[in-house]
């Protein structure tokens, strides 16, 4: 899978959405080289997507690679921050993986843990489109934000 195929089209609307822009900017600031510098959103987030095809390339068992583990942060992170912006207390990611891919994936607002996820086969970590992968992080952040919102004493901490 050297070459990603850019599965999504141009000036689609998911693009102006709050998490896919923000999507943009944690992979904008993975780029320490500058090798992103110039690249359309579509290109940027191209390696989100999943399609069957693709899918059927990775194996069932590997490791994952450093590009995919950056891959995770940022997805976690865009959420992170989206928290951040709704309830105006500082949300923290923590991912933690072993080298095959297992682990957890925290985000905690203040001593308050607001989303928990159990993360397996990280090397096949990917969304069957934007709209799926925008979807999923909508339900995260409305589940975080409900969290936030019964317990704000301890969130405020």
């Amino acid at each position: 899978m050297s070459a990603v195929a850019v599965p999504v089209a141009a000036g689609d609307p998911i693009f102006e959405t709050d998490f896919i822009k923000e999507m943009v900017r944690q992979m904008r600031a993975l780029d320490s080289y500058g090798e992103y510098d110039g690249q359309p959103p579509e290109k940027l987030l191209a390696p989100f997507v999943l399609t069957k095809e693709r899918t059927a390339q990775i194996p069932l068992v590997g490791d994952p690679d450093e590009v995919t583990v950056a891959r995770v942060k940022a997805f976690y992170n865009a959420i992170a921050v989206l928290i951040e912006k709704e309830c105006g207390l500082m949300a923290t990611p923590l991912i933690h993986l072993t080298h095959e891919g297992f682990g957890r994936g925290l985000i905690t607002v203040g001593k308050l843990v607001v989303l928990d996820r159990t993360l397996r086969d990280v090397h096949r970590f990917g969304f069957e489109s934007l709209s799926k992968l925008k979807n999923e992080a909508d339900k995260y952040l409305a589940v975080a934000l409900e969290i936030v919102g019964r317990y704000p004493e301890v969130a405020g901490l």
